[in-house]
């Protein structure tokens, strides 16, 4: 009897890892996610693994450190699994990316172009709040026209802290006009972040003459409920998506 061989996927970031199956129907199946703070973080990922027949397969997008990737794929092998390393490129189907150097684009970044070029609602403004902030723009025939990158709120207090002894102090909550130095501070890094993605999204409709769908990741993704913006679709799921088109482009 033969037995059909799974495909896992794994995106590995900066604080997390996160593991789905990739369904017979090729659509990402239930995410389990595992923060790098788990104390028992690899025994998690193996009996999210087991059991692991012959042929199965791990495809892994990381954008984590190296040593931190060479020891979840130590992990991966050593389950059984053949693992097999995403990287970004210059074009995969219709997508065609901006970078003239393929690897300086990032693979999270990259997969998620990818599963956006494979929709039928663009052309689209990708955004993924993160560990930092990621804004891409790709026309809808799957052609990117480049993107931004830029520090998360968090990021943004923790410099003026550094750089600042009085604007060191405790973390404050975001509103339109802040009363205090810790609201001010929570306020304008909030506005920056939205700022930054209104304008990307104003500049890409003057563009192409029509509003783009708003796609959102990133674990901090909340910190875009303020933008007051259709069409947009929550994605947490987005770079799995890409690596799932990914995968089964590597059995043609």
């Amino acid at each position: 009897m033969n037995i059909a061989r799974r495909r896992w996927l794994v995106d590995l970031g900066n604080s997390r890892l996160k593991i789905a199956l990739l369904g017979d129907d090729g659509c990402v199946q239930p995410v389990l996610a595992i923060s790098h703070e788990s104390t028992d973080g690899d025994r998690t990922l193996l009996d999210q693994l087991a059991p692991v027949s012959p042929g199965d397969e791990a495809w892994l997008a990381s954008v984590a450190s190296s040593e931190r990737t060479v020891a979840v794929t130590a992990v991966l092998e050593g389950a059984g699994l053949h693992v097999e390393r995403a990287q970004s490129h210059a074009r995969q189907g219709r997508l065609r990316i901006a970078y003239p150097v393929p690897a300086q684009l990032g693979v999270d970044r990259y997969l998620a172009l990818l599963a956006a070029s494979a929709r039928d609602d663009g052309p689209w403004v990708i955004v993924s709040a993160g560990s930092a902030l990621t804004v891409d723009v790709l026309a809808a025939d799957g052609v990117h026209q480049g993107g931004l990158i830029a520090p998360m709120p968090a990021q943004m207090r923790e410099s003026l802290a550094q750089r600042f002894a009085q604007l060191d102090v405790a973390e404050g909550a975001a509103q339109e006009l802040a009363s205090n130095t810790a609201d001010a501070i929570a306020s304008g890094a909030r506005a920056a972040v939205l700022g930054l993605v209104e304008r990307v999204l104003r500049q890409t409709r003057e563009s192409f003459g029509q509003a783009p769908t708003l796609l959102i990741a990133g674990g901090d993704a909340a910190l875009l409920e303020a933008l007051h913006y259709e069409p947009r679709v929550l994605v947490p799921t987005l770079v799995l998506e890409g690596l799932a088109v990914h995968a089964l482009a590597g059995d043609r």
